[in-house]
């Protein structure tokens, strides 16, 4: 019996999807539920399983192709799945003549790479001359990328095939003199990743405002209780949900930073999700901690781990990147002291984190070392007021600065 794999059906807002990699190939034995093609869409990369044991009888369609919902992948023949049979002919030891043998030796040649054209394919000592007068090929260094493309293309690890405009694109590693270039498509996530970038720098009047915070006192509390947070709750206690939980009374006090615009509309949201930026091996993503103002310090951790577990193995899900009210993105992971973070419409702002720097404070008189965080708010001018925004990232600072007003709600 024949089974037909078909593009599952896309959300409403993706029209289409591109074949990423295939993860069988056709004549290959599957499993039910074992994954068989990647697609990707502007927002997410999908898994289509196979729903049967069987083989793969025919593939329709190529990695690059652009499919719609509903067409054709595969078909798969279904049938018990026949185990690979592991018994192996035995081994016939191959025949290279004496002066072959010495001339491969002395040119420090791979006998594997020549054809032998005696009897039962016995190499010759023409076979190895032949080899060595053949034309040679220019050949180009490999790059870093070409590596580990290869090195994808014979992994088993359960992930999505990264194409080289997902990496950094190192091509540092090539013989001295050489100009390497390389031209890749650009993928799909990250091309909508720079037309909602550049939208938002288009159609909203952005600005951006700063401030400082002492860590110290999240830092003392963090220590005291980290390990007994983490025995009770199985996840480690860190900065993201101290953050989370200051930026959402910020925004209790101040309805327009959580708020959109739609057409000449103004919409003010009456729920906090939370959009957290994490590094994806295919961009820059925001997955959304929904109704956060309902969560506590450990289900905030444990949904921002979870949501940073899925994006690391491209299992980011439409609703996972669907809405959000609001923004955190964290650059002090990454070693950034200072930035303007981009707001991802239709939000209104975005929280910007930075490093922890011990910096020199003036405090009762005295200078004083202390563990400073710099902190940058974008926003969207047409709705938010300067004086707006600057006592919205105040609020954060006296919140993180006093931690305590998080459990009094103060």
């Amino acid at each position: 019996m024949s089974i037909e794999v078909k593009v599952p059906e896309l959300p409403e807002s993706v029209a289409d999807a591109t074949i990423v990699s295939w993860r069988k190939q056709a004549g290959e034995n599957v499993k039910r539920d074992e994954s068989l093609v990647d697609l990707e869409t502007d927002k997410v990369v999908l898994e289509v399983p196979s729903p049967v044991d069987g083989v793969i009888s025919k593939i329709f369609q190529a990695e690059g192709d652009v499919v719609q919902s509903g067409q054709l992948l595969a078909r798969i023949s279904e049938t018990s799945v026949v185990e690979a049979d592991t018994t192996q002919e035995p081994s016939v030891e191959r025949v290279i003549t004496p002066s072959a043998k010495k001339m491969i030796e002395e040119n420090n040649l791979n006998a594997d790479e020549i054809t032998g054209s005696g009897k039962s394919g016995r190499l010759l000592k023409e076979d190895v001359q032949a080899f060595m007068n053949r034309p040679s090929e220019p050949q180009v260094k490999e790059s870093v990328v070409d590596k580990a493309q290869k090195s994808d293309s014979g992994s088993s690890v359960k992930t999505p095939h990264t194409s080289p405009a997902d990496t950094s694109g190192d091509l540092s590693e090539h013989a001295l003199g050489e100009r390497i270039e390389k031209r890749v498509p650009m993928t799909r996530l990250r091309a909508r990743i720079a037309e909602r970038l550049l939208d938002a720098q288009h159609n909203a009047a952005i600005l951006t405002t700063f401030n400082e915070v002492n860590m110290q006192p999240v830092m003392d509390l963090r220590n005291k209780y980290k390990d007994l947070f983490m025995k009770k709750y199985d996840v480690k206690l860190g900065f993201m949900s101290f953050f989370v939980k200051a930026s959402i009374e910020a925004l209790k006090r101040f309805p327009a930073v959580n708020a959109s615009i739609d057409g000449g509309d103004i919409v003010y949201h009456g729920f906090f999700d939370i959009g957290v930026a994490v590094a994806s091996p295919r961009g820059l993503v925001v997955p959304v901690l929904r109704n956060a103002d309902q969560m506590s310090l450990a289900e905030i951790e444990t949904g921002i781990a979870d949501l940073v577990d899925k994006a690391k193995n491209n299992r980011l899900e439409i609703e996972d990147m669907t809405g959000g009210t609001f923004s955190l993105t964290n650059g002090g992971v990454f070693g950034s002291m200072l930035s303007t973070p981009i707001i991802n419409p239709p939000q209104s702002g975005i929280l910007g984190m930075h490093k922890i720097q011990q910096r020199a404070m003036v405090e009762n008189g005295e200078i004083v070392a202390q563990p400073i965080m710099y902190l940058a708010l974008s926003y969207d001018h047409r709705i938010i007021d300067g004086a707006e925004a600057v006592q919205f990232l105040v609020t954060i600072k006296d919140v993180l600065e006093d931690p305590a007003r998080i459990i009094v709600g103060v």
